[in-house]
């Protein structure tokens, strides 16, 4: 079998696409400190977002979305996060929650995405919840929180244990509790600010809360990508969660990438308290930014280049394997991780200019490590991709 070698243009994506996202750096990047002291996405760039249809990177073509493959997303994502993080990983957290559109019956797709270009979907955990089922739905109760970019969302997903009408469990052929995710309209649910938080402050990750509200019955879906959908693309052949993992990803590498071009512009002029030179003549400062920049770069490699190998095999009509999975989850949790290292150490060679809050470097720490704390930044995922590795059978949960 011969090896696929990823091409430049395997990993360049589509242009046309990024080439939209870098055109609204400069708004995005603009709008950080609003963004920061709201925490919230402006109406303003909220509009410039929609325009570029960058909230559609992940959504079938046949709801009127983009459905562009994962390195573009990747490019996306990335391009926007050196602007601002936040705007980034609400645009993430959208493209992979567009895929649901894919396991719903194309009307109902159509009504929630198709027929309003502003349609975003937003989700998150609950712990205490559940969906009894009812004539012709589910009444669903509990509270669910972390829903990124839930704010500015059209829909919400109340991801849920299912319960028959008697209460008990709904139990699928193996023995499990089935699980589906309920969507609703925002202005069904309660809120309840609770994002004050140190970074990512304008993901809006506030908690939402229904009781014994009624969901139609196609208007749940499973979270199985090999279940129910009705899309034929390669990029419904892989899951919302790899996607995730390869936009959060995104995020992690843009916050680096602005975080090392910021330390050199302070690096090339600050001339430390005590000393005679600025900092770029420093030795150690040279050689740990030469291999900041090589760890960023690796990594980004790895990814795209993994990612590029599988879309291929996706693209020929495979569906995604667990084996590339593990690699996908391997290779986006050592770039978000990489990613940090880079942060960390600009943000230390920076010295005292670093911790104010009008300095870019502030903001990107508190970021970079909102990111790590994250479900994508788990340490714990390279435990997982070891024990695949070693012929064991992890929880893939998460991969």
């Amino acid at each position: 079998m011969d090896t696929f070698i990823p091409t430049s243009a395997d990993l360049a994506g589509d242009q046309a696409v990024i080439s939209r996202a870098e055109a609204l750096r400069p708004a995005v990047e603009a709008a950080a400190s609003e963004i920061e002291e709201t925490r919230r996405l402006p109406p303003a760039l909220l509009d410039k977002l929609h325009e570029a249809r960058l909230f559609r990177l992940l959504l079938p073509r046949a709801c009127n979305g983009i459905e562009t493959d994962p390195v573009t997303f990747f490019h996306v994502i990335e391009a926007i996060a050196r602007s601002d993080a936040s705007t980034a990983w609400c645009l993430s957290q959208a493209g992979g929650c567009a895929m649901a559109a894919a396991y719903l019956d194309l009307p109902v797709a159509q009504a929630i995405f198709g027929n309003d270009p502003r349609a975003v979907l937003a989700w998150g955990p609950g712990p205490r919840v559940k969906a009894v089922e009812c004539e012709g739905g589910y009444k669903v109760t509990g509270v669910w929180a972390f829903a990124s970019g839930g704010r500015h969302a059209t829909w919400l997903g109340a991801h849920c244990p299912i319960y028959k009408a008697d209460g008990t469990p709904r139990r699928d052929a193996a023995g499990r509790q089935v699980e589906r995710t309920m969507l609703v309209r925002t202005e069904d649910v309660q809120w309840t600010d609770i994002w004050n938080v140190v970074g990512l402050r304008g993901t809006a990750s506030d908690q939402f809360a229904l009781d014994d509200h009624f969901v139609r019955a196609d208007h749940s879906i499973t979270r199985d990508f090999e279940k129910e959908c009705r899309e034929s693309g390669p990029l419904y052949r892989m899951s919302a969660s790899t996607c995730y993992q390869v936009g959060f990803a995104g995020v992690a590498l843009g916050i680096a990438r602005g975080a090392l071009d910021n330390f050199v512009d302070v690096a090339r002029n600050k001339v430390p308290r005590g000393q005679k030179s600025p900092i770029r003549d420093n030795a150690v400062v040279q050689t740990n930014l030469a291999q900041a920049e090589i760890n960023i770069r690796a990594a980004r490699a790895y990814l795209l280049q993994s990612m590029a190998v599988i879309w291929k095999d996706l693209s020929a009509g495979n569906t995604i394997t667990v084996e590339q999975r593990i690699t996908i989850r391997g290779a986006s949790t050592n770039a978000i991780h990489k990613g940090r290292e880079a942060v960390d150490f600009a943000y230390n060679a920076a010295g005292a200019t670093a911790i104010f809050e009008n300095h870019p470097l502030e903001r990107r720490f508190r970021d970079i490590h909102t990111v790590t704390q994250q479900l994508q930044g788990r340490l714990s995922h390279f435990e997982t991709v070891g024990a695949w590795m070693m012929g064991l059978d992890p929880d893939l949960t998460f991969v």
